[in-house]
């Protein structure tokens, strides 16, 4: 039995003390001895195919966990970036034993949970059911069947996610903040895309999976409400017959800060806000002395609500309602990350703000209630997580994987309040580095790039982290309009003679949201007759209904109130191809100039309706098609930009249709709208608009 050993006792940093008559009020007082908690003990085994198991009992309640982990390293993978996780989401869809529905039914049936990842597996439930529940995991540990069917349900869960995070400033700083910190040569630089998703296949799992998953590298926590014996009879039943085998874990080029500070520019020309990053890779591996030391310097820097970039850009200047850090280890390479998202018109001086208090804490030393207050923050984080039975085994464990000293956690308190104010300005001289830093800034660049120059060269990315030089999309041709623009995108899908045979379309189109298919149907009829109409187990959700002056609108059956916006909208909807009737409808366009959409160059064209309202039309450079329509809407989080993207454009009787439509739900999540059949001047009663 191995035993972390410690006397109960949680208490704060701040030491109480006895008041003596004679009190110095002038000096802060002398810190107490460093507190002490008591972490709890756990036993180990070793399989002789190499699998380690630790077990920590807790008899409080009768459940018990089984949470394998395996110790490989993250690998490269190249244009098919996502199969990993994908392998890892197969596991749990059905094995040669059991099918997905099979599976779900058992673990239903006995209240348990079971979960998988490309990192091992999970299962947890009540003790009386711990070898049904071994038996299921085992059954998806050593049994995958790797259905086809159930990949394409992932693909198809990937993209559409994927959609979403196209419109998403955070992922999209994240996308780019990798790239740039790592390196796209290295596994944490590589950006899962939908050409890569698209290139996914059952084989590339099954490889990752015959390959990796091995006893050898695994790492397996038993707790609960077990004996130790038990624990070791189960497992060894269960687990035994697992074959190890030889693992080569791969290297990579350890990556490095830039050699001065450079300004990431990501334009989104929708946006009112800015998101931004102030980001390095460091060399920081778990069990440095360092990790203990650096992560309470975190905390006075960015680590809360007290610390130093929340109040200087929140509570001072009042650029955003939060600016944080993390300073984080890692095996491989670690990094470094200050972020905030600001209004656009103070994004420089945010921009100034982070850099000015990353050299200040480099330069001055910080001061004791500062140090104190983030050691007591640091501490009580601890002390909760300990509140975990499963913390034992994670520490046990990472003692194990990372060849941790045996009193590493015992110490850490200690580790915690020894921490100095000379420790914390070493920490700084060495992992805080504002003049090599990637400052990464997702935003309007029109508005934002020209103030970012003084803070270092600037770079143009593209979503994906791929830079580009805009001067390079050339300026807009000689004489160009948006007039000639729109001419242009009505000659590619067709050309206006085609366009204006069209009386009436019938366009029926599918989706999948959460899990549930959604049908919809689009009727359009000139002049000034639209019906649009969703349902989802055949059930009608919503439905709007133009018919000349009269508009309806009903969701779940109730009706809606019905503003100019919406007729407004509604009408210049009904239009087969609204594009042939701007001038007639009292529609404005502009031409603002060109603009990056994901990896494309487009043409924005400002569109300006009669009551006011405008939306932005992005035309493809070179195919003319339209690939996107943005506009701001207002919501309790203030304006956000909304984006409608069109793709697939294929033809139907001599006309090109997207048959792609991704269009925004609200909440980051977005909704593919696939188009199944599209009908050119069919016979559509006038009762249909009724």
């Amino acid at each position: 039995m191995k035993t972390i050993n410690f006397k109960i006792l949680l208490a704060l940093v701040f030491i109480s003390f006895s008041v003596v008559a004679q009190v110095d009020r002038t000096k802060a007082p002398e810190p107490g001895p460093a507190p002490k908690i008591q972490i709890g003990q756990y036993q180990f085994f070793e399989l002789k195919n190499g699998l380690k198991v630790f077990v920590v009992e807790n008899h409080k309640i009768p459940r018990v966990a089984f949470s394998l982990t395996l110790d490989n390293e993250p690998i490269l993978e190249k244009d098919k970036a996502g199969y990993v996780n994908f392998m890892g989401q197969l596991l749990r869809n059905g094995t040669t034993n059991r099918s997905k529905a099979k599976l779900d039914e058992e673990v239903d049936f006995i209240g348990a949970s079971l979960s998988t990842s490309s990192g091992g597996v999970y299962g947890a439930s009540l003790t009386k059911h711990k070898e049904k529940l071994l038996d299921l995991m085992t059954d998806v540990l050593f049994n995958p069947a790797f259905p086809e069917e159930e990949l394409e349900k992932i693909r198809k869960q990937t993209l559409s996610g994927l959609a979403a995070s196209k419109d998403d400033p955070n992922a999209i700083a994240g996308n780019v903040r990798s790239v740039l910190v790592y390196g796209k040569d290295h596994p944490y630089g590589e950006i899962t895309t939908e050409e890569t998703v698209k290139n996914i296949n059952v084989e590339d799992a099954k490889a990752y999976y015959n390959k990796y998953f091995k006893p050898n590298v695994g790492y397996l926590a038993v707790v609960g409400d077990i004996k130790f014996k038990d624990a070791k009879k189960l497992v060894t039943k269960y687990f035994s017959k697992w074959e190890k085998g030889e693992i080569v874990q791969p290297t990579y080029k350890v990556p490095e800060a830039p050699e001065k500070t450079i300004v990431a520019m990501v334009d989104r020309p929708a946006s009112v806000q800015s998101v931004i990053n102030v980001t390095y890779p460091l060399q920081l591996e778990p069990g440095n002395p360092d990790v203990i030391k650096s992560r309470v310097l975190n905390q006075i820097l960015g680590g809360g609500f007290s610390s130093r970039l929340m109040q200087n850009l929140r509570e001072d200047k009042a650029f955003t309602y939060g600016a944080r850090s993390s300073l984080s280890s890692d095996e491989l390479v670690g990094s470094f990350n200050a972020y905030a998202s600001v209004r656009n018109e103070v994004t420089d001086s945010a921009v100034h703000e982070f850099l000015y208090e990353l050299e200040r804490i480099r330069k001055e030393e910080v001061l004791e209630k500062e140090l104190l207050a983030a050691k007591a923050s640091v501490i009580g984080s601890f002390a909760r997580a300990l509140e975990q039975p499963s913390t034992v085994a994670s520490f046990a464990i990472n003692t194990s994987r990372y060849n941790l000293p045996e009193d590493y956690y015992a110490n850490y308190l200690k580790n915690v309040s020894n921490t100095s104010l000379a420790d914390i300005k070493a920490m700084a001289e060495k992992y805080i580095k504002p003049d090599h830093a990637n400052v990464v800034v997702v935003g309007k660049a029109s508005e934002v790039a020209e103030g970012l120059k003084k803070f270092g060269t600037v770079k143009y990315y593209d979503i994906y982290g791929n830079e580009y030089d805009p001067s390079a999309a050339g300026e807009l041709p000689a004489g160009l309009t948006a007039e000639k623009v729109i001419n242009n995108y009505v000659k590619a899908i067709g050309g206006i003679d085609k366009l204006s045979g069209v009386k009436s379309l019938k366009l029926n189109m599918g989706a999948d949201m959460m899990g549930n298919s959604i049908d919809m149907k689009v009727y359009k009829k000139t002049p000034q007759k639209l019906l649009v109409e969703v349902g989802m187990g055949g059930n009608i959700m919503s439905k709007q209904v133009l018919n000349g002056e009269e508009a309806a609108v009903a969701q779940m059956g109730n009706s809606v109130p019905v503003n100019d916006q919406i007729k407004e909208e509604l009408v210049i909807g009904s239009y087969p191809f609204p594009e042939l009737k701007y001038d007639e409808i009292g529609i404005k366009v502009k031409l603002t100039g060109i603009e990056k959409v994901d990896t494309k160059n487009a043409y924005a064209v400002e569109v300006t309706y009669p009551s006011g309202a405008k939306v932005t039309q992005y035309y493809d450079t070179e195919s003319g098609f339209k690939i996107r329509q943005t506009r701001v809407a207002k919501t309790t989080q203030g304006e956000v930009p909304m984006s409608t993207d069109y793709s697939e454009y294929k033809e139907v009787d001599g006309i090109y249709f997207p048959h792609l439509i991704v269009q925004p739900m609200g909440g980051g999540m977005k909704m593919n709208i696939k188009t199944e059949s599209i009908e050119i001047n069919p016979d559509i009663s006038d009762d249909t608009f009724k």
